[in-house]
């Protein structure tokens, strides 16, 4: 079993460059099904989840050549199959996007209901209603997802909540449909852009990604014959901007979109912090003790989910008592315990947690219970006094490259390590 041994106290201080985003790889990977051709993604993200995708579309027939550690050209013009490998299928949450993909191409899907981390319940409803609002006919049964269509039509769909999952997959099963479809409270966050901007240069009609309506015009096929290049990490570049403030630090964050970033900004901002943001890159530095915020996760362009844990950390060490209402899952706050064994004060109970800021973190062993928790314990870790063990890394390892490596290149004493 491999785990992360740190020892702090360290302030991070020079440059780090963001990789392409974990959120649209994991959606634009699936979307090449819709295509009757070869296309050539680029800045993808050398990441487990990525290579998991990988291996399930060349299950389903696909040839994929990787051209560098970044980038592949994928073949999908012989597909052969409808159905996923279930044992593939559970190990993450975006393994169902394959269901609208594989709907919209073949009119048939069987994919494995998906994993990945235990966030707490969610539901696939709204995906189930857009798919049936277009035609087909889902059942879940014997731990699989079967979905199938004599054929798809357009059709108006209203999201009963905002869900970026349902909203992407609508779009996935609606590109190669009859008509128009049109999807009202449709969620916006930068990866819905990115997975229409992938689609449309490949030949779909799709507009108004980034609003709450977005409307699809089918069209009878996707050529391809074209090169995408994945848009960066939000998250990623918001995890070291939180990571800049919890060690009072000093990152140039390059190949990000500041954008992306304003609400994460706006409460580093409002703690104390500092940010400088210049064309494609930003300078986020503090050498101070923050300020207490309160903070609600929202739907984009609120302030994300993904970045709960990691700001969770730089208020568990500011002055005054903080709190986080965590509004998307209902099971976001596991790590608060990990952190808690770290010195941390902070009391959690449903979706809302109370941090009493400590002058600091001491060093433990601590794991990590899902992904963005696992960053946000790599940062308490630089942070804390003394040495920090991090455990179960593979959740690490679905959504961040090289994250001890870069964390390296700022100064941390980082290293992995086979126990």
């Amino acid at each position: 079993m491999e785990k992360l041994i740190i020892t702090g106290k360290t302030p991070l201080k020079g440059e780090v460059t963001i990789s392409g985003a974990k959120n649209a790889a994991v959606a634009i990977l699936p979307a090449t099904l819709l295509i009757n051709g070869v296309c050539t993604i680029e800045n993808l993200p050398n990441i487990s989840d990525v290579k998991l995708y990988c291996n399930i579309l060349e299950t389903l027939g696909a040839k994929i050549e990787w051209k560098s550690e970044h980038e592949i050209t994928i073949d999908t013009r012989n597909i052969t199959s409808n159905k996923a490998p279930l044992e593939t299928t559970r190990k993450f949450r975006a393994s169902y996007y394959l269901i609208g993909s594989l709907l919209g191409r073949c009119k048939a899907a069987q994919v494995g209901i998906p994993g990945g981390c235990n966030l707490g319940n969610r539901p696939i409803d709204q995906h189930i209603k857009g798919f049936e609002s277009l035609g087909a006919v889902v059942e879940v049964e014997n731990g699989n997802i079967n979905a199938k269509a004599k054929k798809l039509v357009g059709n108006s769909i209203y999201m009963d909540v905002v869900s970026v999952g349902a909203t992407i997959n609508v779009i996935l099963a609606s590109v190669l449909a009859e008509g128009i479809t049109t999807i009202d409270n449709a969620a916006k966050e930068p990866h819905i852009v990115d997975l229409a901007n992938f689609l449309n240069t490949m030949g779909a009609d799709i507009r108004g990604a980034g609003t709450d309506v977005i409307k699809i015009r089918g069209v009878k096929e996707l050529k391809g014959n074209a090169t995408y290049s994945i848009v960066p990490d939000q998250i990623e570049a918001g995890t070291f901007m939180c990571a800049a403030i919890a060690t009072k630090g000093d990152i140039v964050i390059k190949n990000c979109i500041t954008k992306h970033l304003e609400s994460i900004t706006a409460k580093i901002e409002e703690l104390g912090g500092n940010v400088d943001a210049n064309g494609d890159h930003l300078r986020v530095w503090y050498t101070k003790r923050p300020t207490k915020v309160n903070i609600k996760t929202l739907p984009y362009p609120g302030f994300p989910t993904d970045l709960q844990p990691q700001m969770g950390v730089v208020l568990s060490t500011a002055q005054g008592t903080s709190i986080i209402n965590e509004s998307i899952w209902e099971s976001r706050f596991q790590y608060t315990a990990e952190l808690n064994k770290m010195g941390a004060h902070i009391t959690a109970q449903g979706k809302t947690a109370i941090f009493e800021g400590v002058d600091s973190l001491l060093g433990a062993p601590v794991t990590a219970t899902d992904l963005r928790a696992g960053a946000a314990l790599i940062i308490a870790g630089i942070a804390a006094k003394g040495q920090t063990e991090v455990y179960n890394l593979s959740h690490i390892d679905r959504g961040y490259e090289n994250i001890e490596e870069k964390f390296r290149k700022l100064g941390a004493k980082i290293q992995r390590v086979d126990e």
